[in-house]
């Protein structure tokens, strides 16, 4: 596991725009913590350094935000309201991981079950009046993003 302090909402945009340099237009990347802790900030780094030029709005009513920009296609998922895993079952979440995509997923412990295996995993805590980004490799592709993210140092 390796982690980095962001000082503000400017460093976690920019942290997220690293991370998408770093992302094969594919994957899983489970992203949790508490509410306020930066999750959608975060997405909205990742979704501009993809090139994403628009509004980034969080997924938490609709659950699933899909994204396309050319050829790659994003799905921003928010499970935060989700009641029960079972849910997922009938909102078809299968289609959005088997077609050759990017899925970040926010709150993925409440889909636990019915999820597939993430490839990254982040973390946002607050702390010391910032955030502690937290992250590690959970598969060859997650490994591979996490070397192209420098190991334990992350140049925002």
């Amino acid at each position: 596991m390796a982690s980095i302090h962001l000082p503000d909402e400017a460093a976690t945009l920019a942290c997220g725009h690293h991370l998408a340099r770093a992302i094969h237009e594919k994957g899983v990347i489970y992203i949790e913590g508490d509410l306020g802790a930066g999750k959608t900030t975060l997405c909205r780094g990742i979704l501009r350094g993809l090139g994403h030029r628009g509004a980034v709005k969080s997924p938490t009513f609709t659950l699933v935000e899909p994204y396309e920009m050319g050829d790659l296609r994003v799905y921003h998922i928010d499970l935060y309201r989700l009641s029960d895993p079972e849910e997922l079952e009938y909102v078809g979440i299968d289609d959005y991981f088997s077609i050759d995509g990017l899925c970040l997923v926010e709150w993925p412990e409440k889909g636990v079950g019915y999820l597939p295996t993430d490839d990254l995993w982040i973390r946002l805590e607050v702390a010391d009046k910032g955030r502690l980004l937290t992250w590690r490799s959970d598969s060859s592709l997650g490994e591979e993003m996490s070397r192209k993210l420098g190991g334990s140092k992350l140049n925002t």
